[in-house]
């Protein structure tokens, strides 16, 4: 499989980020929505400003393509800005700093 950075799909990912339902600084529940054609297999988010990349979010599940996932970022750090890390079958990958969590409560994955 070849690997590749989709930067039009990082580019469409971030300004597809929707703020309807804002999530609040007591819910840091997101919403991911896959709106690809890929199913994504992998999905990770750090504190900003981290080296690494905490463990994958999904684990041995996927976000099939047209599926989406609530995810609680409240890490118990009291952060609110995450960066997103995405990856997906077909290896290709999204990266996406300095979402915030507090204010953003759906982020759409989108070709």
């Amino acid at each position: 499989m070849q690997h590749r950075l989709w930067a039009a799909v990082g580019a469409a990912f971030f300004t597809s980020l929707v703020l309807a339902g804002t999530a609040s600084a007591e819910n840091r529940q997101v919403k991911i929505i896959n709106e690809t054609s890929s199913d994504l297999s992998e999905f990770y988010a750090s504190n900003v400003g981290a080296k690494d990349w905490e463990e994958d979010i999904l684990g041995d599940d996927e976000v099939p393509a047209g599926g989406s996932v609530t995810i609680n970022m409240d890490d118990g750090s009291g952060y609110c800005k995450f960066d997103f890390k995405g990856v997906f079958a077909d290896d290709s990958e999204v990266v996406e700093e300095g979402i915030d969590v507090c204010e953003v409560g759906v982020v759409r994955f989108t070709e």
